[in-house]
């Protein structure tokens, strides 16, 4: 019984000290600056894979590659600073989410799951974010997705059945991906945005856009899921693929850069999708 009210306790003051965040009013300019620079990198992954796919310049990289990118614009410092910022915002709003149940999942086993991608989320999110800061600071990012990825692949795969866990979250990366073919063909993400304020053309665009996106997203997500399975069936961790890998992948593929090029605008399509999120989102926070 001590036990549990001790986790009671602690839980009840981790709530406290959420909706105290949650509150501030600076809060939701942050979080609709996160969307923004969410935005930003994928659009221009997709644009430089664009460029690659169409034969004008251009490569298949990852967000980090983005972020490299940013860096060596004019003014290249500054503005990943503020790129920086804004991924740190968007990890706020995703702890906020997962902490406060702002979509309303509940506490059952399956909004529990929900919320916890969240969490996840803001992982993924705090790392790109810290990448940003080493850049602006010049002491480097972190190394690239694919080999990242390859790491803990490895010390997975030297774990006891790791290829049977390796393959798993392989098969649960492609589920996520086709969770998004799901969400691009039902449109429920209109359900987010403030459709009230919104013209019927933006109604129309910001659809299509979110669809083509998740749809795009949907295919990087199977790729890499595929790649995983790979590498469980072989043992080999170097079969990985990061965002970037998945991309070049798909480029190989017959009719490759037709391929390659429709994921990229897709990708494209969903940072454009991201700056309506930042613009029209539904922020209620109970």
């Amino acid at each position: 019984m001590r036990g549990r009210d001790s986790v009671e306790r602690a839980s009840n003051q981790a709530g406290r000290a959420a909706r105290q965040v949650a509150s501030q009013p600076w809060v939701e300019p942050l979080a609709r600056f996160g969307y923004t620079a969410k935005g930003i990198v994928y659009g221009l992954v997709g644009i430089l894979a664009a460029q690659a796919a169409f034969g004008s310049g251009g490569k298949t990289t990852d967000s980090r590659g983005a972020l490299q990118t940013i860096l060596d614009q004019p003014f290249g410092q500054f503005l990943l600073g503020l790129v920086a910022i804004g991924l740190l915002g968007y990890v706020l709003w995703s702890l906020v989410q997962a902490t406060m149940d702002t979509e309303n999942h509940g506490t059952d086993a399956k909004g529990i799951a929900q919320r916890l991608g969240y969490v996840g989320t803001a992982i993924v999110y705090a790392g790109l974010a810290l990448t940003a800061a080493r850049l602006v600071l010049g002491s480097g990012g972190s190394g690239g997705g694919s080999s990242a990825s390859q790491d803990w692949t490895a010390r997975l795969l030297a774990q006891p059945f790791g290829q049977w866990l390796v393959g798993t979250i392989g098969a649960a990366i492609i589920g996520f991906g086709f969770y998004h073919f799901y969400k691009a063909y039902t449109a429920k993400f209109r359900r987010k945005l403030k459709l009230n304020e919104m013209s019927e053309n933006e109604k129309t665009w910001a659809t299509r856009m979110g669809r083509f996106g998740l749809a795009a997203r949907g295919v990087v997500f199977a790729v890499i899921g595929f790649f995983l399975i790979q590498a469980a069936r072989s043992s080999n961790a170097s079969e990985v693929r990061g965002l970037g890998g998945a991309l070049a992948a798909l480029a190989s593929q017959p009719y490759g850069p037709w391929l390659l090029g429709l994921v990229a605008l897709g990708l494209v399509a969903y940072g454009i999708y991201n700056f309506v999120l930042a613009r029209y989102r539904q922020m209620v926070i109970q």
